[in-house]
């Protein structure tokens, strides 16, 4: 079940993000939580990130707006070892609270409580009308760098301020999509290079087949980007945004409440 769901997911979510700029992170880390620990999944999403946008930058990377790629991507690589930092911090602290519902046991934590709240935030932005008009000058490209690298290395959520200020930068389509690419990529390194200091060998031991469904999910994540690749000037994304982001306030509230 937890390859089925989590390949899905990766297929139908790389496909779309490779032209609205988020959204494989923001709904493929919910899909590894339903089976595995939250810094697991965390920590699983980043390798099929990275790896995902590395196929994309062979794509699309080519058009990227080099100028915007340094103002924009390296303050979000520098913020982003701060949040990968946090979040090894977060991931060793005790429940809050737990309780029984049904007959199980559920644990309210600090960094189930941090990332609930930040995909609530990140999935109300994604459906907030208002946000579409706002505008930011290229000279906030760090400003935005910073914020979307932060949340990025402290949730694996980033993808939804960085479209906010690339899309605003002046960029062409095929700019913004390429653009985008090669600054994800730069800031998945990052936060992989402090995840890998001690997260995987403190998280991953005892979790069995992870790596297996990690390459399963990288392979689909590389199908969904291909096809959205050759569908790029036909699909338009309303419709799935809704629903995605509807989803992700449902999933942001069930870590909060520990049921994730």
């Amino acid at each position: 079940m937890e390859y089925f769901v989590v390949c899905l997911v990766a297929l139908l979510a790389s496909g779309m993000t490779l032209f609205s700029g988020f959204g494989l992170g923001t709904v493929l880390m919910p899909a590894f939580a339903l089976f595995f620990p939250l810094p697991v999944a965390i920590a699983a999403t980043a390798v099929v990130h990275l790896a995902g946008n590395l196929f994309k930058v062979g794509l699309v990377g080519r058009n990227a707006d080099w100028s915007v790629v340094v103002r924009f991507a390296i303050p979000a690589a520098l913020a982003a070892f701060v949040g990968a930092v946090l979040l090894n911090v977060f991931a060793g602290a005790e429940p809050l609270v737990t309780y029984a519902m049904a007959g199980r046991m559920f644990d309210v934590t600090l960094l189930k409580l941090i990332i609930g709240g930040v995909i609530v935030l990140f999935a109300i932005i994604e459906l907030w009308p208002a946000f579409n008009a706002l505008q930011f000058d290229r000279k906030y490209l760090p400003v935005g760098g910073l914020l979307s690298g932060f949340f990025g290395g402290l949730s694996g959520n980033q993808g939804a301020l960085r479209s906010a200020f690339l899309i605003k930068a002046g960029l062409t389509k095929e700019a913004f999509i390429g653009t985008g690419a090669v600054s994800t990529v730069i800031v998945d390194t990052a936060r992989l290079l402090v995840y890998g200091v001690g997260f995987y060998s403190a998280h991953f031991a005892g979790v069995s087949d992870i790596w297996g469904l990690v390459l399963a999910a990288t392979l689909a994540a590389f199908a969904g980007a291909f096809i959205g690749s050759r569908l790029v000037e036909k699909i338009t994304l309303k419709t799935i945004q809704v629903l995605v982001g509807a989803l992700l306030v449902l999933i942001g509230m069930g870590l909060m409440a520990g049921v994730i």
